[in-house]
């Protein structure tokens, strides 16, 4: 909230196991070089800055997406995978012409899928999900989709096909002002209903028009989401928030959760063993070290 530190603990305690499915690691600059071709020139983010995020809102495992920022050169975020690790894996950006000798390193790097967009710079194009799919299904890979309104009921049939799993970030990219009955909702949902997709309750300030903690132009969706498919729902919070010049604060995306949805069963469920799922992370026994 506008009064409080943006320092503060969460409200919402999160359970053993919690993971931050969404998150990019920058710097440092002398030792990562950014590509020469980007959107946008970021702040470095280390990773010990994201460990105190960790420890102040109680979060055990993270997913580390490749950034556009850095093109293919994945060398940043498989450093972070492993000064993370055994609680952290990644999403990756790979040249379409990728070797299999290259696949295989990333995957024993800790990398569990790829990043594909229309609109995220860098990212995989739509014209080589097909081929990359039959790439990574060997190593149990998904896909990564950074969706928007406009492409998603579109793609939603060739996602649909792909003999991987298919994860969508930021609540599919789709406004809340969209009602339900929007032709990106209804794509979502179909993808949903067939098993194999899964939507992260990101960013969700992206397209908000309400404050946090609880962005609640999204809660009607939300409800609908978790009632339609609480297996394939995951949380993250975008950290740092590149693009974004009001940053949130990573305890109303935490606190925003139990505001959306109040069953603490569900909220388990979204936070720890969906993503122990989705990433292959070891089933939660006891407490985590971070």
């Amino acid at each position: 909230m506008a009064d409080e530190p943006m320092d503060r603990r969460s409200r919402l305690l999160a359970p053993p196991g919690a993971c931050d499915c969404h998150i990019h690691i920058f710097g440092p600059r002398a030792r990562f070089h950014l590509a020469a071709e980007r959107a946008y020139t970021p702040a470095e983010a280390p990773v010990e800055a994201y460990r105190e995020l960790q420890c102040r809102l109680g979060l055990s495992r993270t997913v580390v997406v490749q950034p556009s920022a850095y093109g293919t050169d994945n060398a940043c975020t498989l450093d972070a995978i492993a000064r993370l690790q055994p609680n952290a894996c990644g999403i990756a950006v790979v040249d379409p012409d990728v070797s299999d000798r290259e696949l295989e390193r990333l995957h024993n790097a800790g990398i569990r899928g790829l990043r594909f967009s229309l609109v995220v710079k860098n990212a995989l194009r739509p014209e080589h999900l097909e081929i990359m799919a039959s790439r990574i299904q060997p190593l149990g890979w998904h896909i990564q989709f950074r969706s928007t309104d406009r492409d998603l009921p579109e793609l939603a049939s060739k996602l649909q096909k792909l003999p991987v799993d298919v994860c969508l970030d930021h609540l599919g990219g789709i406004p809340p002002e969209a009602p339900l009955t929007h032709a990106a909702w209804r794509a979502l949902f179909r993808l949903l209903a067939g098993g194999h997709c899964w939507v992260k309750l990101s960013a969700p300030y992206q397209l908000s028009g309400m404050p946090g903690p609880g962005y609640a132009d999204y809660a009607p969706q939300v409800s609908a989401l978790a009632k339609a498919a609480p297996q394939r729902l995951l949380w993250g919070t975008n950290w740092p928030h590149p693009l974004v010049e009001d940053k949130p604060d990573d305890a109303d995306l935490l606190d925003s959760l139990a505001e959306w949805v109040p069953e603490e069963s569900l909220r388990r469920a979204i936070l720890v063993d969906n993503p122990t799922a989705l990433y292959d992370f070891p089933p939660v026994t006891g407490v985590i070290a971070q």
